[in-house]
């Protein structure tokens, strides 16, 4: 069963949802609230959700490896957007129309430009060799992490190049309650999709780092599978985000057998988040990056670095990790 390309395509929700208006929340940025009925979505049920595994949904921001200037790349996620004009124009057709599928975008003309090595996602429709914008207006895409790169510098601090590895978090292979921290072949995450989090990603929900030290970590889509899920009732699925300690995290990813995606956020039940303690930051860790295995010296300040320093330590808690420097 595949459970990559986690976002190379639109997830639908496990519930039918239902937009809320918000008319007192002024400073809001968003005056209404999309919630989840207690209806199953059909195309949930069409995917055979209840066979399907339960994975935790990771708050960071979505990356991709795949082959640029012939050796396995990490892609930052940039979605093509429409330029102030067409989205204007975008936007007054939704509010008197229904469907958006029934907008025509000119392609050349209304879309904003990207770099030449911008590539679209996988997985979205074309028409005539372009790919077409999704409900919002944008076409999801990727662009490649350069060494150095200032505007992608958080994404370049989990990846050397020159060792051709990546900064992983992920399930101790022996030991299902123990996170590893290890240095991982980019050539073996070759199309998948991943979540970079850490200390400046959607404003460090885990806790990790500091703004001196700040740690950052790709996390594959898929990796943590949670063990005791809740019943795929309303109910039952509220008052385990509620009251067990498994359930605090941001949502729940389910991975179907024909390789659709379905999820649920915590804000589709009028949950908060982020929460104070969530069950990723609470777990303990293990550090698994050892430098002598790679034919490269690794600089002083560079994330690798600091984490073989501590190669074999273990933290009782993944918040817990401090480089001694």
């Amino acid at each position: 069963m595949s459970r990559l390309g986690s976002v190379q395509r639109k997830v639908p929700c496990l519930f039918v949802t239902q937009v809320k208006e918000e008319p007192s929340a002024k400073r809001e940025r968003q005056p209404f609230k999309v919630l989840a009925t207690e209806t199953i979505n059909r195309k949930a049920l069409d995917a055979d959700v209840y066979n399907a595994i339960p994975t935790e949904k990771v708050d960071g921001t979505c990356c991709y490896v795949t082959t640029y200037k012939g050796q396995p790349y990490l892609w930052a996620r940039l979605d093509r957007k429409p330029n102030k004009l067409s989205e204007k124009r975008f936007k007054r057709f939704l509010y008197s129309m229904e469907d958006s599928k029934e907008f025509i975008w000119n392609i050349e003309e209304d879309f904003r430009p990207v770099p030449e090595c911008w590539i679209p996602a996988k997985e979205i429709q074309q028409s005539s060799g372009n790919p077409l914008p999704d409900e919002n207006g944008h076409i999801p895409g990727w662009v490649p992490v350069e060494k150095n790169s200032k505007q992608y510098c958080w994404h370049s601090s989990v990846v050397n190049y020159e060792a051709e590895i990546a900064l992983i978090l992920k399930c101790h292979a022996d030991d299902p309650g123990l996170l590893e921290i290890s240095s991982v072949p980019l050539s073996d995450l070759l199309e998948q999709t991943l979540e970079l989090i850490g200390t400046n990603i959607n404003a460090n929900p885990y806790g990790l780092g500091s703004k001196k030290h700040p740690v950052h970590l790709l996390v594959p889509h898929g990796a943590f599978e949670i063990k005791n899920p809740p019943m795929l009732k309303h109910s039952d699925i509220l008052a385990w985000f509620e009251s067990c300690r498994e359930g605090k995290i941001e949502g729940i990813v389910w991975h179907c057998n024909d390789g659709h995606l379905i999820k649920l956020h915590r804000h589709h039940l009028g949950m908060c988040w982020p929460i104070p303690e969530t069950y990723l930051n609470s777990q303990p860790v293990v550090i698994a990056v050892n430098r002598t295995k790679y034919d490269c010296d690794f600089e002083p300040k560079c994330l690798f670095n600091h984490f073989s320093k501590l190669d074999g330590q273990r933290f009782s808690r993944l918040k817990d990790i401090k480089f001694d420097v």
